[in-house]
Formats: C-alpha cells, sequence, structure tokens
C-alpha cells in the first residue's frame, strides 16, 4: 500500500518545474542538489556546500558507492525553503517521488510477504539493481526503488515474471536493509526445508495423538546452522519492531509465526511444518527445557542481547496443541526501568494523577489490564521511580520478571509451600515501605 505523509503535503502541492536527468543511469550527487535547488527546495549555496562536503568521497551515488546520494543530503540536516523544516532522508526520499512522477512507498516489514517476494527475483539481481518486490498479486509487481529514472531492468523481469510492474520509491536505507534480511531469511528456511530427514517431523502434521509417541529420537537437527540463524533473526526483527511476545504456532501444515505490538497480534512469517519444530526445539535449547516432552507445558527462559548491545530476557512458555507444541516468548527488556512516564506514553493528567496516587504513604493500588496492556512496565517503572535509600521496597512476584539491585523481590515457590500469602507474611516481618505482589 503506498504512503506518503500528511505533513510532508506541502513539498507535493505543485510539481517542481525540474526536468529528468539527460542520463538514465544511477543518480549522482550532483544530479540531487541540482534537481533540489531547482525545485526550490534548497539554495544554491546549501547545493554547493553539499558538494563540496563529498568532493573527491567514493560515497557520491555512483554504481559502487554503499550509500545513496539521498543519504548524503539528508546527512547535511539541511533546512527546507518551503516550509523551514529539516530536510530527513523520509522527505528527500518524498520528494524524489514526486519529481519523478511516482508514487512513495514506506517499507512495514510486517506488511511484506517475504517468500513470495523472494521468489520474484534472485537476490542478485535485486543487489545489483538495488529493486526490491514489495507488493504481489495476481496481476502485477510493486517494486521499490531508489533510481525511479534507471529502467534497464524492467523489460526482462517483466519477461520473467509475466506480470505487469508498478514503480515506487522507497527509502534507500530501507531497501538496503531489508533486501539483505529478507533474502537471508527466505535463503535459510530454504536451506533448513531441505535438511529435512526422512520420516521426522514433515512427513504429516503432527496430532496430539502423535505427539504422545514422540520419543527423543525423533527431534529435529536444532543446532542446524540454517536453523540458528532463523532463531536469531526472529529475535532481532522481535526487538527490532518493539514486540512484547512472540507467537510461534503449528499449524496443520506450516508454523505461524506472529508478533504483538501495541497490544495487537500481527502475522510475520510462516515456515513449514518441519522447520517451525526446528525454531521451536532450538528454542527449548536456549531456554534449557526438556526437548524431547513435547506433551505437558513448560517454562523457561533465555537471555540474549539487542543489537545495541544491551542484555534482554525472554521469558518461554509451552504447551501442546492439536498440531503440535505451540511457544510463546514473553520479551522484558530491561531499558524500560530507565525510561520516564513520558516515555511510556503517559498524558500529562494521567502522569500527574498516577503519581499522586502512588507517592501517598497509605494505601493499596490494584493495576489490571488484558495481556500486553503494559501493567508490569508500569508497575517496574514506578517502582523504580520510588526507589531510594530511604525506602525498603519489597516485592512478591510468580515469576520475577526483571530483575532490579533496588528491590527486595522474592519469588513464590510453591513446591516448598512459599505462596503469596506465606510470602505476604514473611514479608511484614522486614520492615517494609512499599509491597508489590503480582
Amino acid at each position: 500500500m503506498t504512503q506518503a505523509s500528511e505533513t510532508d503535503a506541502s513539498t507535493a502541492e505543485t510539481k517542481p518545474a525540474v526536468p529528468a536527468p539527460a542520463h538514465r543511469g544511477n543518480l549522482t550527487l550532483r544530479d540531487i542538489c541540482s534537481a533540489l535547488a531547482d525545485s526550490g527546495e534548497i539554495t544554491r549555496e546549501d547545493a554547493e556546500r553539499v558538494l563540496s562536503a563529498n568532493l573527491g568521497s567514493a560515497h557520491t551515488g555512483t554504481r559502487n558507492a554503499p550509500r545513496h546520494p539521498l543519504e548524503l543530503v539528508a546527512i547535511a540536516a539541511l533546512t527546507s525553503q518551503r516550509d523551514n523544516r529539516t530536510l530527513t532522508l523520509d522527505r528527500l526520499t518524498q520528494w524524489l517521488a514526486h519529481w519523478a512522477g511516482q508514487d512513495y512507498y514506506h517499507i512495514d516489514p510486517l506488511k511484506i510477504d517475504t517468500p513470495a517476494i523472494s521468489r520474484v527475483m534472485s537476490y542478485a539481481f535485486a543487489q545489483r539493481h538495488g529493486i526490491l518486490a514489495v507488493d504481489i498479486d495476481a496481476n502485477k509487481v510493486r517494486i521499490a526503488s531508489t533510481e525511479p529514472f534507471k529502467s534497464d531492468w524492467e523489460a526482462n523481469l517483466r519477461q520473467a515474471i509475466r506480470k505487469d510492474i508498478e514503480r515506487v520509491v522507497a527509502n534507500p536505507e530501507d531497501i538496503r536493509r531489508y533486501t539483505v534480511e529478507f533474502y537471508q531469511l527466505a535463503n535459510s528456511v530454504s536451506k533448513a526445508s531441505g535438511n529435512q530427514k526422512p520420516g521426522v517431523a514433515g512427513a504429516g502434521s503432527q496430532n496430539f495423538e502423535q505427539l504422545l509417541d514422540l520419543g527423543a529420537n525423533e527431534n529435529p537437527d536444532a543446532n542446524d546452522q540454517h536453523v540458528v540463524k532463523i532463531v536469531d533473526w526472529l529475535l532481532q526483527y522481535a526487538f527490532d519492531q518493539r514486540a512484547s511476545d512472540i507467537h510461534i504456532e503449528p499449524r496443520r501444515t506450516v508454523t505461524q509465526v506472529r508478533f504483538r505490538i501495541d497490544g495487537v497480534l500481527h502475522n510475520v512469517y510462516e515456515f513449514p511444518e518441519h522447520v517451525g519444530v526446528a525454531v521451536t526445539s532450538r528454542l527449548k535449547i536456549l531456554g534449557r527445557l526438556n526437548v524431547a516432552e513435547k506433551r505437558r507445558p513448560q517454562d523457561g527462559r533465555i537471555k540474549t542481547r539487542k543489537p545495541d548491545n544491551s542484555e534482554v530476557e525472554l521469558r518461554l512458555a509451552t504447551m501442546p496443541t492439536a498440531f503440535g507444541e505451540k511457544m510463546v516468548m514473553r520479551i522484558f527488556d530491561p531499558d524500560v526501568l530507565l525510561k520516564t512516564f513520558e516515555q511510556l506514553g503517559f498524558s500529562k493528567d494521567d502522569r500527574e494523577r498516577w503519581q499522586a496516587i502512588t507517592t501517598r504513604p497509605h494505601g493499596i493500588v490494584l493495576v489490571t489490564g488484558p495481556t500486553g496492556s503494559g501493567k508490569t512496565t508500569t508497575l517496574y517503572s514506578t517502582l523504580k521511580q520510588l526507589a531510594s535509600p530511604e525506602q525498603n521496597i519489597c516485592t512478591i512476584e510468580d515469576p520475577i520478571e526483571m530483575v532490579e539491585p533496588a528491590f527486595n523481590q522474592m519469588q513464590v515457590q510453591t513446591n516448598i509451600d512459599l505462596t503469596f500469602a506465606h510470602g505476604v507474611r514473611a514479608l511484614l516481618r522486614q520492615d517494609p515501605d512499599i509491597i508489590m505482589i503480582g
């Protein structure tokens, strides 16, 4: 779906009287700067300053350059002469789309059918021409690029796919990043599918009765390098999308992956059935669960790192279903303890009302809500802000979702009769100022 920012409507109110470049190759930095100046977006002085700053640089938008010239202009952080706003890369991409007379397309990875787009063209072809298929229907394929005036690839691709091609313009950073990610994932899934062993998890759908007969020797190869890559991608992708939960759900012939983002579940990917089993097994190994046990629910934890090297913890929960073993991973980001109420999305009125309630010396506060609504985040952030040398904060939790040195946290252990009730009685003898139960 084509998406254009309403706030950038002023850029597209009147079509800039700027001719297309004389050549039909890759746009150069001079092409972009001249067109921006001709259209009134920047001054001639700004254009010359950007060109001078990149004089002699290898990153000038030629065929072998790692950066598109739009990115070099965005780095300069120029101010638009039309509305005095900074020309970000997204705004510059929208301007380029308008100049070329094509639609601007915002690539939303959650709406991309990765297996389908990877079959439109090879990875080498996509990389060579800087293009990416982003939408496919019965009669046409939508192709995103950052070179709207270059068309030497169109005839070959149209002949190969036997469909019409709709050209759109997308952010060069997004195209570069998602081309690598989508094709690597598709390749890993394909290779993992090729490693299926005869008679193992994939010769037919697993129903509940079959699960009862599974033995330890019928364990998919969870340590296969392609399965490892799939799991790594899945976790990093969830972190990038700020997902709170990852659902891995077996269906009759496929395994479906969904992310919960802002309280809503989104379809992300569908693996072949046996690949899904291997992915679940890999995660069970990381969470120190019994891989051979598929007949009853299990719980575990994984500690890993995000791309920025910050630590994050995932809580795993499995359960047997009609078509196999379902897994849900809850993502706990310790960074939420460092966020203010404004960063968590509290309005000014709600923040003031909440702080007035939680800073009272006496009383009980009940925090309720559906899964993924932010109960845990709100409670931990509140306790973190209330923590001080003058306060003794104690918690009784099942489980302890995030460890915080400023709190005294107790884990419920029903196997030794340490229940919430016993925990409360014990805490009352610990001279607490604040108790959190949950």
